[in-house]
């Protein structure tokens, strides 16, 4: 969600099938309300986050209500508390959050519903009026009554959204490598493979690439430095899906998909003046990297360990952006964060600018630094 998602929103001047809009928040005689609004947003339709815009007023051509003195106003951990000790089947609730944004001198909340697999979302316990077993869906701009039951047919495709069959066949392998421990080996005499139990054309292979040798900073912050490299292979029955370089780690204690890559430019000329390694959680890459890693074995747990020190991880793409930014203005201050840093020993490697692999680990331990502080802001 941003501010100009909201405002684009605003100015269509109609509710729809995944935003609703509120003059002011609920009051406490309305807590049933609430309940009942965010289950619908959160069983919507549209397959995506889901918001309710809290200080837009729809019966006065959609203007701004501001709710900064509204004594009913809730933030996050509230809003959490509250849906946490209703009775939702399987014990499995929507994610929120509340967002604050300002339109000059207007204030207004959004409540965030997040978009998430586990639908339907509904109680076995009765709330107030909402009712127990009752599944609510919003379509286009209504929301399914408390005392009624969505369409059989809209029910259905919130079920089909939980087990993947609404996905393509890249988003149903991702749902379904975040469950390693149901994936079983396939024997095969050249590569590592694996395949979904429950959907066996669902595989992924490793196979090791006997063309491609290479050192990167991070490597060095192992115990044995000389790593392999391999293609990790996603494949849909016979049709490869995804294909991501992989390598394994500290004499193949640790295996993982390789980091990607990105940089910030200091100057006007459009090149990395400082670059970094990096994963985007949820990305496939991310994905992929939690499900080879089995944290039982102290020696992979090491290498992992030692990987990590050496890697930015975001939240998002817009956070990798926005750090980026944040590094670019404050770099003349590096100093600042270039005490009690750790080296490793650095193994000359014929064909290597040391120097350079060194400056890259160096700056890698700076920008993990840089990253606290800029989600402390």
């Amino acid at each position: 969600m941003n501010k100009s998602e909201i405002q684009d929103l605003i100015s269509l001047k109609q509710e729809g099938a995944y935003w609703d809009f509120k003059r002011e928040w609920y009051s406490q005689n309305k807590k049933d309300d609430l309940l009942h609004d965010i289950i619908c947003m959160s069983n919507n339709l549209s397959n995506r986050d889901a918001y309710i815009i809290i200080g837009v007023d729809e019966e006065n051509d959609y203007s701004f209500s501001s709710i900064e003195f509204d004594q009913n106003r809730k933030n996050t951990q509230q809003l959490v508390d509250f849906i946490r000790d209703k009775r939702f089947a399987g014990g499995v609730r929507p994610i929120v959050s509340v967002e604050n944004i300002c339109f000059g001198e207007n204030e207004i909340d959004v409540i965030v519903i997040h978009n998430s697999d586990a639908t339907p979302f509904f109680l076995t316990e009765k709330y107030q009026s909402v009712m127990s077993n009752n599944i609510y869906t919003r379509v286009m701009d209504s929301n399914t009554p408390k005392n009624k039951s969505a369409d059989l047919s809209h029910i259905e495709m919130l079920w089909k959204k939980r087990f993947g069959m609404l996905s393509s066949p890249l988003e149903r392998m991702l749902i379904y490598l975040r469950n390693s421990g149901l994936w079983d080996s396939s024997p095969s005499r050249f590569e590592e493979k694996m395949y979904y139990r429950f959907s066996p054309e669902f595989t992924i292979e490793s196979v090791m690439d006997d063309n491609k040798n290479g050192y990167q900073y991070y490597l060095f912050n192992q115990i044995d430095i000389h790593p392999r490299w391999y293609d990790i292979n996603l494949y849909y029955h016979q049709t490869m899906i995804a294909s991501l370089e992989g390598v394994s780690l500290d004499g193949g204690r640790y295996f993982t998909p390789s980091p990607k890559t990105d940089g910030v430019s200091l100057t006007q000329y459009h090149r990395w003046d400082v670059s970094f390694k990096y994963y985007i959680k949820n990305s496939i890459e991310y994905i992929v990297h939690e499900f080879y890693y089995n944290s039982d074995g102290d020696d992979e747990k090491i290498a992992h360990d030692r990987f990590m020190e050496c890697i930015l991880v975001f939240e998002t793409d817009t956070e990798k952006e926005e750090f980026k930014h944040f590094v670019a203005q404050n770099w003349n201050n590096k100093q600042e964060y270039n005490k009690n840093i750790w080296m490793p020993y650095f193994e000359e490697i014929k064909g290597y600018k040391m120097d350079v692999i060194k400056e890259e680990y160096l700056n890698s331990q700076i920008l993990k630094k840089m990253l606290v502080q800029f989600r402390n802001i």
